[in-house]
């Protein structure tokens, strides 16, 4: 009984190391339509996804060929061995999706994974370790490119980020273990979904609201949600629709009639996290605010847990989905068939965030990162991704005739096809959509769509902002002491500067104090101090374009700080206080300097305010009156400080006044 079960090949995984590729390629080659099914410049893999491809188009490899010869531009045809791949899985996948369960079937699974397997190695020069079946990964290029052919799987706008959340644990390379755990939860998450459609329990709900139901939490005593109107707070129910979010507060043994939060007109809504905490006080950060335009006060749900507030993050960004598509369909005038595409887009964003949430043992997960209409909401540049989407979608037309299929040719299913074939009915148009055919979606065979090309330029955006970011928050440190020493050595070259001159300026080296003033002289005698700082000007540029030159791909020097001694508490508001009370003495010094020059320009003493205007008036003759060319810089500071002191006895009673008016009794302040 064993030998014939080894025989049959029953146990042939458990007995043998070799690989599933390499048993595929070696009955391949040894069966008799070899020679119909085997593509010469296709590698191994690639021959048996075109394989399998061809099995579930019910053709052989050779007419799929054919087909696409025939469908295919030049431009496509130069690529020709990956460009053929993707046209066989693009055609497979919408007819494979049709079949209901599809999700939970371990082939299909399989298939998709190993089509970006496939992807990565094509053509017949490439090679790949088919013989190493456990350790098989993709990497992020195959799966942005393949796993949006199944909208259900992943978008084009997040399908980097879902990579990278799914990766977290394994360098960047994907495996079949993590992926097929990520597909076994979209399986769970879709029929929880239409669990709660078809619940009893939210039966009279439906029959009110008529829109679908996308979650619902509060049902479950340990977890509970309480709303906050005003000082009253209610525990309840919360559901949210593809139209709206609603509370039903709990009665005795029955729920209230739901109040209703639309989200799908343009109330001037503001969804946002909030804080929560007994009586009015704001110290739990596990709430959510809710204000629109038709509220005489915002509404505070709270979600309520232990630890954290991804509970909270995770209703927040599936509010902010549905209130983002609602906006993009409004903004854009999207109506019809189109109207309940972009709705399935956001409805599948909303299953995946589920699974991520369930699979994910981090509690880091950025929930919006993963929903499209989020991250476009955040993303520098992306209005115009939702500006592209909707001009696909104005663009499209449904696909006629009985001969085609949803996916066929050279483009890859929608996502409202995936969520008619998903056994949900959204809009109004959505129930004819198998008779009168279904939109097609964003990826094309080898080509990058408008879409596509869109999110790709907002990313490279994204990354040189977050890298910007990173440069401000490098230099960013803790404590005063710290900050000084960092600022003291970024000035080091202008305080050096500043010691020069005013070297020069004490004539601590007569030569150099000597040069300094003859080259000056003959610079102000000769009219060229307007070329002096053009030359300057010129310095800073040309210096900075060589930099560029010589130092591309170079690590920029470092800026070595001596950091201070450590200081503790005491020591560091001993130091707060200096430095406020020296920035004190200084404000002090600056009211002084302010108050003589008022009483200067108003005479309130005279002689020095006479001498002053003289002093004015002999300095705008020589302006008006010599030459450019023979000025000289005149220290006005310095004769006004002589005029003043000209007069010691009415200098020294003004600086008195001076002092009398700056510390003065508080009650006089106002008079100032």
């Amino acid at each position: 009984m064993l030998e014939a079960l080894v025989r049959e090949g029953s146990f042939k995984w458990l007995l043998s190391k070799r690989s599933s590729f390499a048993e595929e390629v070696e009955d391949l080659q040894n069966s008799p339509s070899a020679g119909r099914n085997w593509i010469p410049g296709l590698s191994p893999v690639a021959n048996i996804i075109v394989r399998r491809c061809s099995k579930i188009l019910g053709t052989s490899s050779n007419e799929l060929l054919e087909c696409f010869n025939a469908e295919a531009s030049d431009s496509l045809k130069s690529q020709h061995a990956r460009n053929f791949l993707e046209y066989c899985c693009f055609r497979a996948l919408g007819l494979s999706t049709r079949v209901m369960g599809y999700l939970a079937d371990k082939k299909f699974r399989r298939l998709t994974f190993d089509m970006m397997i496939a992807w990565e190695a094509p053509a017949a020069a490439s090679q790949y370790p088919v013989d190493l079946d456990d350790d098989l990964s993709v990497g992020v290029e195959a799966f942005t490119r393949i796993a949006p052919a199944v909208p259900i799987i992943a978008n084009v706008v997040i399908c980097e980020n879902l990579f990278n959340v799914l990766t977290s644990s394994t360098t960047g390379r994907l495996h079949f273990s993590v992926y097929d755990k990520y597909l076994n939860g979209l399986e769970r998450v879709i029929k929880r979904m239409k669990s709660q459609m078809e619940s009893s329990l939210l039966y009279s709900f439906r029959a009110s609201s008529g829109e679908k139901i996308l979650e619902v939490d509060g049902t479950v005593t340990t977890q509970p949600v309480l709303e906050h109107v005003g000082m009253s707070t209610w525990p309840g129910r919360l559901i949210l629709t593809d139209h709206a979010l609603y509370f039903e507060a709990l009665k005795v043994v029955s729920y209230d009639k739901p109040k209703r939060y639309d989200l799908s007109n343009d109330l001037k809504q503001i969804v946002k996290p909030e804080l929560t905490g007994p009586w009015g006080t704001r110290l739990f950060d596990k709430a959510v605010l809710y204000k629109s335009i038709s509220l005489s006060e915002p509404v505070v749900i709270e979600l309520p847990e232990l630890k954290g507030h991804t509970r909270r993050d995770y209703w927040l960004a599936i509010i902010r989905e549905i209130l983002y598509v609602h906006k993009f369909i409004n903004k854009y005038h999207i109506k019809g068939v189109e109207k309940d595409d972009a709705l399935s887009k956001a409805i599948l964003g909303i299953l995946r965030v589920q699974v991520i949430q369930e699979i994910s043992s981090s509690n880091s997960v950025q929930f919006e990162s993963l929903l499209m209409f989020n991250l476009c909401d955040q993303l520098p540049g992306g209005d115009l991704i939702l500006e592209t989407l909707a001009k696909i979608s104005n663009s499209r037309k449904l696909e006629q005739g009985s001969n085609k299929v949803a996916g066929a040719g050279m483009h890859s299913i929608s996502a409202l096809a995936m969520v008619s074939n998903l056994g949900f009915v959204f809009g109004s148009s959505s129930s004819s959509q198998s008779e009168d055919g279904l939109l097609v979606g964003e990826i094309v065979v080898g080509e990058m769509s408008l879409l596509e090309r869109a999110v790709k330029e907002s990313s490279e955006n994204y990354k040189e902002v977050v890298q910007a970011q990173e440069t401000v928050d490098g230099v960013k440190v803790d404590g005063i002491d710290t900050n000084l020493a960092v600022m003291k050595e970024l000035l080091f070259p202008v305080t050096e500067v500043g010691k020069q001159l005013l070297s020069m300026v004490y004539w601590d080296d007569p030569p150099k104090s000597l040069m300094f003033c003859f080259l000056f002289t003959f610079i102000i005698f000769r009219g060229w101090l307007a070329y002096v700082f053009a030359l300057m000007t010129l310095f800073f540029s040309i210096f900075m374009v060589l930099t560029r030159l010589f130092n591309q791909g170079r690590p920029v020097d470092e800026i070595k700080i001596i950091a201070p001694l450590p200081m503790n508490t005491m020591d560091q508001l001993l130091a707060v206080q200096n430095a406020i009370s020296q920035v004190e003495q200084l404000i002090q010094d600056g009211n002084i300097v302010l108050l003589k020059f008022r009483a200067l320009l108003l005479s309130i003493f005279p002689k020095a305010s006479e001498k002053f205007a003289a002093t004015l008036l002999f300095a705008a003759l020589i302006l008006a009156l010599v030459p450019g060319k023979v000025h000289v810089a005149t220290d006005i500071s310095g004769d006004i400080y002589e005029i003043l002191a000209a007069e010691e006895g009415e200098h020294g009673k003004m600086d008195e006044e001076i002092e009398r008016m700056v510390v003065q009794h508080p009650s006089s302040s106002g008079g100032t």
